[in-house]
């Protein structure tokens, strides 16, 4: 059994990119992993600002909701990325959780395995190449993780559109299943 994180970082309830992440969360906890889904709608996270001292004190100084999303990260075995595509790249608040997890370089960190989920406006699976680079730059920085996986919903531009996509569904289920 694995420790599961999956981080939604799409802030419209019910996005397409949030939609696959439960497909893949319901995917990893039937094949008897623990399963949990953090959101980062609602949350207060504020940008990084630099200073370093999380490599220091082992957590960000900033009081917001950064540090414990930080802290389950940490001690997952498995994080799963979930982010609309903006301009051919993850969202910001995905960009600014990944600046604000600096204390994860210099800890005891478990996560082995990462999964990237997107969804794009654009029909073309390519749509997420940029944001695939962009969280493989954030893995190069942790010895011994990998990109497990990678899924991209295309031509999803209204809330709910992935729904209708029984195939992409599935895709996103099994990916979680093979945890």
């Amino acid at each position: 059994m694995k420790k599961v994180l999956v981080l939604s970082s799409s802030l419209r309830k019910g996005s397409n990119s949030e939609t696959l992440a439960q497909e893949f969360a319901k995917g990893a906890a039937e094949a008897g992993n623990k399963v949990e889904f953090e959101s980062l709608r609602g949350k207060k996270i504020g940008f990084c600002m630099g200073c370093l001292a999380c490599q220091k004190k082992g957590k960000c100084v900033i009081k917001d909701d950064a540090p414990a999303i930080t802290k389950k990260m940490e001690s997952a075995d498995v994080i799963v990325f979930a982010t609309p595509i903006y301009y051919y790249e993850m969202s910001g608040q995905l960009k600014t959780m990944l600046d604000r997890a600096n204390s994860l370089y210099s800890s005891d960190y478990k996560f082995r395995e990462i999964y990237l989920l997107t969804s794009a406006a654009d029909t073309d699976a390519k749509a997420m190449n940029i944001a695939k680079r962009g969280i493989g730059g954030w893995i190069a920085c942790f010895d011994g993780v990998k990109l497990k996986g990678a899924l991209c919903a295309t031509g999803a531009e209204s809330a709910g559109d992935v729904k209708k996509n029984s195939v992409l569904l599935k895709k996103a289920f099994a990916m979680g299943k093979k945890v």
